[in-house]
This record gives C-alpha cells, structure tokens and sequence, in this order.
C-alpha cells in the first residue's frame, strides 16, 4: 500500500488516480498509522516552499515520515515535494528544508535568461549512469511533464536524471531510499504511470 501525505498541498486526487491506473493500494492521508502501515510514501506539493514547510511542520506528520525514512521505507516526492527533501530553499526569502538530500533550491531564471518562466511543459529525460531503478519501464529521451519556477542545484551526487531548458535541469534524484521527481508522473501518460509502478515496486530496506 501506498501512502500519499496529505498535508494541505499538492494534487492528490490525480495522483490517487494514477495509482489506481497501475493497480496500486493507495491512500490520501495524514494520520501517522496509516504512513507506519504503508509500504510505501509520496510527499506531494505545489505552490510555494515556505508555505509547504510550515504546513507539513504544522500535519503532525513530518516526524513520523522521517522515522520510516531511517528505517528505509521508500519515499518519493514529487514537485514542491521533492524541493522540500534538500537542505534549502531561496524562494522569497532562505528556508530550511528536511535536509535529506544533499542540494539547494534556486529560481531557475538565475541560469535561464532567455526562455519564458515558469518552465512548464513536456521535456525529455536524460539518465545519470548508472540507470536508476525508479526508471527500470521508461527509455531515455522519454518526455515529462513540468510545471515550476525553482529547481535544485549543487545535487550531481544524488542526481540521477535531468532535463535542457536553456541550463540543465534537475529532474530526479535519489539519496538510497529517498527519491524526488521535479516533473509531475501523474501529468506524463504512460511514462509517469511506468515511473510510478517501478516505484511501487520497491521494498524496505532494499535500496
């Protein structure tokens, strides 16, 4: 069973639906049990990074994900959720994040000058080597899509994929069981479904 925290932000219900899509137990919740019970987590989130910190502080949750996180529990975020995993931040101001990737968050018009912003839209993925097994049922060079202002910098050591949008962009990472996907898998067809069953194929303990 999959846990979607649900914290107050995020697209919940298409993801559900997506889960459902693959055949996947899947629930939206915030009580402590059920992520306990789960085998697996999503930390969704969209809109602004600050605000989704103090939420997921503010859901009684957040200590509870970190403990299934040091057991091994697979956790993946996704968007604002994935932002949300590195250490910082700079979006209207400097903000502290869960610090369980190594990273930083940065206005993606600091690198990107001449391309409209927010980057929204579908990008192919390029994989780091070696091919990470969150990818194991998509190719290279397979679209997503992306919708988003900010994207994590200083990561190459938990990289393991990224997109070109007039800089290369952060698109996935991975820390052994924690994993964040800057682009929406719910929003990317058969693609994000085929990202989201790997996922759900991941145990305990295992990576």
């Amino acid at each position: 069973m999959t846990a979607i925290i649900d914290y107050g932000v995020g697209n919940l219900f298409s993801l559900l639906s997506s889960f459902e899509k693959i055949g996947e137990n899947a629930i939206i919740t915030s009580n402590e049990t059920d992520l306990i019970n789960a085998d697996r987590i999503v930390l969704p989130g969209v809109g602004a990074f600050s605000d989704a910190a103090q939420k997921l502080s503010a859901s009684g949750v957040m200590d509870t994900l970190l403990r299934e996180i040091k057991k091994g529990k697979p956790v993946l975020g996704i968007c604002l959720g994935m932002q949300l995993l590195f250490n910082k931040s700079f979006e209207y101001g400097e903000h502290d994040g869960l610090g369980l990737i190594d990273g930083e968050v940065r206005p993606i018009s600091d690198y990107v000058k001449d391309l409209k912003i927010p980057h929204m839209g579908w990008n192919a993925l390029k994989f780091c080597a070696p091919k990470h097994p969150l990818f194991k049922y998509i190719n290279e060079g397979d679209f997503v899509y992306f919708v988003h202002s900010y994207f994590a910098t200083n990561c190459n050591q938990s990289l393991i994929a990224f997109s070109e949008y007039g800089a290369q962009i952060t698109a996935a990472v991975a820390n052994k069981n924690v994993m964040g996907c800057q682009f929406h898998p719910e929003k990317s067809g058969d693609v994000g479904l085929n990202i989201l069953k790997s996922f759900c194929e991941m145990k305990e303990g295992a990576l």
